[in-house]
């Protein structure tokens, strides 16, 4: 919180004196959150663009024929795509449901990472990026919550 603020806080003409910090307290929290909701939306979306280039990165390594190849790149990086534009508008909703967008990356890691050890490595990368993405999004579906507890 800026001097400035701290100022017009602590000049606020209240009945008492705790009422006064009480009322600068809930705005420095409020501040706060609100610096770690920005933090943790762009991380969010840095993990998103980052889980869909290894994605795509692995289903081009895979030995796949074109139309399993498309398949793949369809149903990983489609319900990302998808999700893109809410998140980018901060709609709660969207960073509530895309958290279900990460399960398809989930399990075609664990699937790889057991079946085909020529991209082994890929595959841990991305059920590592797919486990940080929903802790991201989880992050900031707290931060940003209205009448926390």
């Amino acid at each position: 919180m800026t001097s400035a603020s701290s100022r017009s806080c602590w000049a606020v003409v209240s009945l008492s004196w705790p009422l006064r910090q009480v009322r600068c307290a809930v705005v420095d929290a409020l501040s706060k959150n609100a610096a770690g909701a920005d933090r943790a939306r762009g991380f969010a979306l840095t993990l998103l663009a980052t889980l869909a280039v290894v994605s795509l990165l692995a289903a081009y390594q895979g030995e796949r024929s074109a139309v399993t190849f498309w398949l793949l790149v369809i149903f990983l990086a489609g319900p990302l795509a998808i999700a893109v534009p809410g998140m980018l508008a901060r709609n709660r909703r969207t960073y509530a449901w895309a958290t279900l967008c990460v399960t398809p990356h989930f399990i075609y890691a664990l699937t790889e990472i057991v079946a085909n050890p020529s991209i082994r490595v890929l595959a841990a990368s991305i059920l590592v990026l797919s486990l940080a993405l929903v802790v991201a999004l989880v992050a900031y579906l707290r931060l940003t919550r209205v009448g926390g507890r």
